[in-house]
């Protein structure tokens, strides 16, 4: 007989690939997923293969957000019964523990990023340290802890030596096994207004806010006139480039967030993938961004900033180039490097990369984390 798991979000679900491929393992253990979710302005109709919830809720930013939250989540997890709570990342986590422990289910904390080093909390003191005291008071007390690279995995240790969770599991957010996507250049270039001939990069993100890397990317391309860029995604700097477009002359597109299989289409169709971010803030430092995954299993080499979760998996299966000096003229010296290879030796590297680097090779990692939180 299926239990009933809550699965815990602040996004509106449609594009939380990572949460979907979680969801997807824990009913391959036997689980039935309920996602609760938030319901902005601009969201698309809820398509997700699993049953699911998203709340409306009168604040978009700020302390009103926040609270709001916490009471729409616990109201959500009150109002039906679970066998379980899946909690994803830190601003869904005291829903999810306090109704755990009232109702005396297990829980998972499964922190997509190091929270409190965001660069969202740079430069606010009392904001991030309410964070950081909320995350002083729950984690040490969670059973089952989750998150998305070693460095965090060892940051979080070395803040909360005596957490009851041990070290967190680690659990890359990566695709799932699959061939590498088919090449469809004549159809996206056409789309794009992009000549056959001419070296098409890629930065790709949910979320293109300031030092995701789009204005370097952007400035890249201003000194390199016989290269293009695409830019998919949303947020502050994308929204920059966009203003910008008009004086590109057509070698400079911004697409707005797409359904995963489009994008991975149009990844697989360009000549190299850009991750440029840069590690200003703790979180950016330790990232490991999901496109770098999303670029080896689309087959096309990486230019990459040389933060070290991402050098290490650059250069552990040599499938690009680390920046060695992250300005324009260094990231196109990067670009450079991997256009003197022939396209052939990147997809050969990606598919042998790909074949380590997916998601059936790290969800062996949630079911230890279903175990050790109790979830029998």
């Amino acid at each position: 007989m299926e239990k009933r798991i809550a699965v815990l979000v602040s996004n509106d679900l449609n594009h939380d690939q990572r949460v979907l491929k979680t969801c997807e393992t824990l009913a391959s253990k036997g689980w039935k997923p309920y996602v609760i979710g938030r319901e902005m302005r601009d969201s698309s109709a809820l398509t997700i293969p699993f049953e699911g919830h998203r709340m409306r809720l009168p604040f978009k930013r700020g302390v009103g957000f926040y609270a709001a939250l916490q009471f729409a989540l616990i109201r959500a997890l009150q109002s039906q019964s679970f066998a379980a709570i899946w909690s994803n990342d830190l601003d869904t986590l005291l829903p999810g523990y306090l109704v755990s422990r009232w109702n005396k289910i297990p829980l998972v904390y499964d922190s997509h990023e190091y929270f409190t080093e965001a660069a969202g909390l740079t430069g606010r003191p009392l904001q991030r340290g309410v964070w950081l005291r909320l995350e002083q008071f729950l984690f040490p007390r969670i059973r089952s802890v989750i998150t998305v690279n070693h460095g965090i995995a060892g940051a979080y240790v070395k803040r909360y030596p005596a957490a009851k969770s041990g070290k967190p599991f680690v659990v890359r957010n990566m695709p799932r096994k699959r061939k590498l996507a088919v090449k469809d250049n004549v159809k996206w270039r056409a789309r794009l207004g992009v000549s056959q001939g001419q070296c098409l990069l890629i930065l790709q993100g949910a979320f293109l806010d300031k030092d995701r890397g789009v204005k370097l990317a952007v400035e890249t391309v201003r000194i390199r006139p016989e290269w293009s860029l695409v830019l998919v995604g949303a947020g502050t700097e994308w929204e920059w480039a966009k203003d910008q477009v008009d004086s590109f002359s057509g070698r400079l597109i911004c697409l707005p967030k797409m359904p995963f299989e489009e994008l991975r289409s149009l990844t697989a169709s360009v000549d190299v993938g850009l991750s440029l971010d840069q590690g200003n803030h703790g979180n950016y430092w330790m990232s490991l961004p999901n496109k770098l995954f999303d670029y080896i299993h689309a087959g096309i080499p990486i230019v990459a900033s040389p933060m070290p979760e991402v050098a290490h998996v650059i250069n552990h299966y040599e499938v690009g180039a680390v920046v060695e000096s992250m300005d324009a003229p260094g990231v196109a010296l990067a670009i450079e490097r991997v256009l003197e290879c022939d396209p052939t030796h990147w997809k050969k590297r990606s598919v042998e990369a790909a074949s380590e680097l997916n998601w059936e090779a790290e969800e062996g990692q949630i079911h230890a984390a279903l175990d050790q939180a109790g979830c029998a």
